[in-house]
């Protein structure tokens, strides 16, 4: 009888496709998402970049290239360094009150009450108005003039009259914070919902055994369990945020100058009023190589892929 053990030298089984043939046998099913990645994301940034790199009439014709003149325009403007530092503190604000609000509506809405599903349905309202519409009824409601929630704050004896909040630099970015928490909160907050419903009951149950008390057991179980989940919030926060451009631009449009401006709102003046589409595609450069800076940074120090 034959050994089972397999013999020095000797080769059996089957033999392992190759790596091409692997990928030829793959690519019917992944061209089609190849094909869309190329033509939503990598052909519109390449043409960005190429645009960057060319002296563009303000009737859009590409009259030839000028390496990198488009970009020393861009760092050469004084306004640079402000608008910046309001780039910084609108994605850092919005982003950190989203986060810690939504962390404490997630755990109000995940414990048993009554009309709970009612309460869900609500936080969602929101998110699924437009953005657009959120932002203006803020926006009028604002008014020095005639602005609900000007009379409202008189009424009750918060201030002593009428002020005019968006005609102000630090107002208007303040109330544009606001107005970009209250339309971040509902996707962050079921973020943060579904990941706490994942949290396993045995581990709770193992920690109240232990006599780990509600705090401890919320830091201590809790919070590492919701890791994933509040990398993924932060993360397509900081996104959505850097790159909002209907909020600031309702919000701080009517103050002159470029004070009370971020990187979109600054884009968006360039090409609305400068007519400069190849400045305006050196300062999409900068703005697009931030936001991978930013997500670079933030993936390398919080490891969302991380194991808890």
């Amino acid at each position: 009888m034959m050994s089972t053990l397999q013999r020095p030298g000797v080769r059996t089984g089957r033999k392992k496709p190759r790596s091409n043939e692997s990928l030829w046998a793959a690519l019917p099913w992944i061209g089609p998402v190849l094909v869309l990645i190329f033509g939503v994301v990598i052909f519109p940034a390449g043409y960005m970049i190429y645009s960057s790199t060319r002296r563009i009439s303000q009737a859009g014709t590409n009259v030839e290239g000028v390496g990198l003149a488009n970009f020393q325009t861009v760092f050469a403007d004084p306004n640079l360094p402000r608008i910046l530092l309001n780039t910084v503190v609108w994605v850092t604000v919005v982003v950190a009150l989203t986060v810690l609000i939504s962390l404490a509506l997630a755990n109000f809405l995940n414990k048993p009450f009554p009309g709970r599903t009612l309460v869900r349905m609500a936080v969602v309202v929101p998110w699924a108005a437009s953005v657009v519409m959120t932002t203006t009824v803020f926006y009028y409601g604002l008014d020095r003039d005639y602005g609900i929630i000007n009379k409202f704050m008189v009424d009750i004896g918060l201030m002593d009259a009428a002020y005019g909040f968006t005609k102000n630099t630090t107002t208007a970015l303040a109330a544009a914070i606001i107005v970009g928490v209250f339309v971040s909160i509902p996707f962050t907050t079921y973020t943060l919902l579904a990941g706490l419903q994942a949290v396993p009951g045995d581990a709770l149950e193992a920690a109240k055994m232990d006599g780990a008390g509600p705090v401890r057991t919320y830091f201590s179980v809790v919070l590492p369990q919701l890791r994933g989940a509040l990398a993924v919030a932060v993360l397509i926060n900081i996104i959505n945020v850097f790159n909002n451009l209907p909020i600031l631009r309702i919000m701080t449009g009517s103050i002159p100058g470029y004070g009370a401006d971020t990187l979109m709102t600054y884009i968006f003046k360039v090409l609305q009023f400068d007519r400069r589409l190849d400045v305006a595609s050196a300062l999409s450069v900068v703005n697009f190589a931030v936001v991978l800076v930013i997500v670079a940074v933030y993936v390398k120090i919080v490891k969302p892929t991380k194991e808890v």
